[in-house]
């Protein structure tokens, strides 16, 4: 069977896109998918993601790991499915689509999306880390060393151990640059090795660092490896809403597998 497919990346998160409107892509085939962002033998992608009609809203968000499960939500997948969206003609500057986490927004101007993500009200600060879920779960903590560290070996015992266990966690390892701006590298569970970018890990660090007083700014710079996200939020009553991540999804190729 040949399948049409779109290569986007943001800032460095690369998908595989498929349109499966007409429901013919086969969801349950995770050897199919992890094949399809397999660098070597298939496309190569950090994830696939699927979309999909839906009843009430522009379109309906399914997202794949890289190891062919279906997972969490992913920020820049997210992004990156409005500039699809927007390719294919479903939409034009502006989105409301439903992903696992639930309802999102979004505006598209140029290569620049705007995502609104989900409020965040429960935050954890455990010792020298911050625990929090934006759409996925995210371990957050400092790395002074950034720029030269084994992040695929120590991502990976933080992710399996106490207290995330079998379920595992995202881990992002920052350094602060100055008030409004950080540096962030992140380990994904799912791909199981550091990605280029993670929108919902840099939704968790600018939300962190506002939280444990790092930065009072509520838009926050993140340089991610793959280039420049930001992130912009309101404070009220302890819970951050109204957050916005930013950045870059650009359309890389389209072909036939």
């Amino acid at each position: 069977m040949q399948q049409k497919f779109y290569k986007y990346q943001g800032t460095g998160n690369d998908f595989v896109m498929i349109d499966n409107r007409q429901l013919k892509f086969d969801k349950n085939n995770t050897k199919l998918v992890a094949s399809l962002c397999d660098r070597r033998f298939g496309i190569g992608g950090d994830g696939l993601i699927l979309l999909e009609n839906h009843d009430k809203y522009d379109f309906k968000m399914v997202y794949y790991n890289a190891d062919g499960n279906e997972s969490t939500m992913c920020g820049n997948g997210g992004r990156c499915l409005v500039a699809f969206a927007k390719k294919l003609g479903v939409i034009s500057d502006q989105a409301v689509f439903e992903a696992v986490d639930g309802v999102h927004h979004a505006f598209i101007n140029g290569d620049i999306v705007r995502l609104q993500m989900q409020d965040v009200a429960t935050i954890r600060k455990e010792g020298d880390y911050v625990f929090l879920d934006t759409g996925s779960p995210h371990h957050v903590q400092f790395e002074d060393a950034i720029s030269d560290f084994d992040i695929k070996s120590k991502g990976a015992k933080i992710r399996y151990g106490k207290p995330y266990h079998n379920a595992g966690t995202n881990v992002n390892f920052v350094k602060k640059l100055s008030d409004t701006e950080f540096r962030l590298r992140t380990y994904e569970r799912g791909v199981e090795d550091e990605t280029l970018s993670c929108g919902t890990g840099a939704t968790a660090v600018a939300i962190a660092m506002h939280y444990i007083r790092e930065t009072e700014k509520n838009l926050v710079e993140l340089k991610v490896e793959g280039g420049k996200l930001e992130v912009s939020f309101e404070v009220e009553d302890g819970a951050y809403k109204n957050v916005w991540l930013i950045g870059p999804a650009k359309f890389v190729f389209e072909g036939t597998i």
